[in-house]
């Protein structure tokens, strides 16, 4: 209703108490129109526990003597929220927990120390710009910060549909083709050397570990989670259906399709003395649990640092170029274009859709099922 020339007066009620503030807009009938909207907008945020006082009504008298609840939403609240809406999502299975870990330690340590205490609707797009051009990292690592505060920035202004949201206009940066790491596959003499060391230096357990991936292409994520059964001995066969990620299993793989690789000589092998390994450290109890691969005291391998630290440390000392352990994956790929893996490994791999591939021989290529048979160990 009109409150005097220039002001329109709001009549809500909030947990009991009534509230009779007023804005500065002239009370004709466009605004009054507008007023009525805006009242139908806050009863509806106050039914639904989202009404903040101090966003609507920024320089009421009696702010400061409001409940905290309906005083300034902070961004820091605002965070919290996005969390916990996303932990929600989590327990239902709608969310990866690798996502959910990844946007918590990006808004902790990246956006939380600037925002916290600002309040949501006064952050300005010309503050954001400014802290993520503070940011020191590569392209994708900025891309990854902007992406999290875009997702909690989106989630925040689901509340205030009428306002436009800062974030939304971040950019994120262009990741070119010379952006992206190289592949720089392994030789097979440096592979086999690599192979033979890293057995040398940290026993069979962790030996077998590194070298099956140079002839399966499985993922360090994928080749953790294996566990027993997921070998099919009677037909040299390999079912991948999960992984674990951030130390925690996940009932479906990176690009949540399953496959079953069928394995060359080299790589059953492989297989078969881990699978002697753990009869023997089975009889002494070592071993309680059904993982393919383990530590040298037999518990399972709980996070990927543990594999990584000790090919890091092998590969350093040798004279080769250093690649880190997913590198051993593009190696299987790129032998089995050599011809020198089955023919099926596109499949096995899940490396895309089939298409033809350059052939070892100058000016031709071949379709993928159309690649040399596979090779027995030398």
């Amino acid at each position: 209703m009109p409150a005097g020339l220039s002001r329109i007066r709001f009549d809500f009620t909030v947990d009991g108490h009534r509230f009779r503030p007023t804005l500065p807009w002239i009370p004709n009938e466009t605004n009054l129109q507008r007023a009525r909207t805006h009242l139908t907008r806050i009863k509806a945020q106050i039914a639904a526990d989202t009404f903040c006082f101090a966003d609507e009504f920024p320089r009421y008298r009696g702010l400061q003597k409001l409940p905290p609840e309906l005083q300034h939403r902070t961004c820091g609240k605002i965070f919290d929220d996005f969390l916990r809406h996303e932990e929600a999502r989590l327990a239902r299975g709608d969310l990866a927990a690798a996502t959910v870990a990844s946007h918590r330690k990006i808004l902790d340590h990246v956006w939380r120390p600037h925002l916290a205490e600002i309040p949501f609707l006064g952050v300005r797009y010309s503050m954001l710009v400014k802290i993520a051009d503070a940011y020191t990292c590569n392209k994708k690592t900025y891309n990854n910060a902007v992406s999290a505060l875009r997702r909690a920035f989106d989630f925040g202004y689901l509340d205030y549909s009428e306002r436009r949201d800062p974030a939304a206009s971040l950019k994120c940066a262009r990741i070119g083709k010379n952006d992206r790491p190289p592949i720089d596959p392994f030789s097979i003499q440096d592979a086999e050397v690599l192979i033979a060391a890293i057995h040398r230096d940290w026993g069979e357990a962790q030996g077998n570990y590194d070298e099956l991936r140079f002839f399966t292409g499985l993922r360090p994520s994928e080749e953790i989670a294996l566990v027993v059964t997921d070998y099919d001995a009677a037909h040299g066969v390999l079912s991948v259906t999960k992984a674990r990620v951030l130390g925690i299993d996940k009932d479906v793989t990176k690009t949540g399709e399953d496959r079953r690789i069928q394995l060359c000589p080299r790589a059953i092998a492989v297989i078969e003395r881990q699978l002697q390994l753990r009869e023997r450290l089975a009889r002494e109890d070592r071993i309680d649990h059904d993982r393919l691969f383990f530590t040298d005291s037999g518990l399972p391998i709980s996070d990927l640092k543990y594999p990584y630290t000790r090919w890091q440390r092998t590969l350093r000392r040798l004279a080769i170029r250093y690649r880190k352990p997913y590198m051993a994956r593009h190696t299987s790929v790129s032998w089995n274009l050599m011809g020198v893996i089955p023919c099926w490994w596109q499949k096995s791999t899940a490396t895309g859709p089939p298409r033809c591939y350059p052939c070892t021989r100058p000016g031709r290529k071949v379709p993928w099922n159309r690649i040399s048979p596979p090779f027995a160990r030398r």
